[in-house]
């Protein structure tokens, strides 16, 4: 969540790419990976275990 100069408003809301939960500008750092924004390390490992599953169900379906 990044706040206006003045804090006053919100000027752009970041959500982590897997989970969606707000990251804020001064709290837990957030990690960029292949232009995503993610909140944790276990969501990167969540989401490309999760690419790989999908990957091996379009095999199988191929197949």
């Amino acid at each position: 969540m990044k706040f206006s100069q003045n804090g006053l408003y919100i000027e752009q809301y970041i959500k982590c790419t897997n989970c969606g939960a707000l990251i804020y500008e001064n709290g837990p750092a957030s990690t960029h990976v292949d232009g995503h924004v993610f909140c944790s390390q276990w969501c990167i490992d969540w989401s490309k275990a999760r690419q790989v599953r999908r990957a091996q169900q379009e095999e199988r379906a191929k197949a």
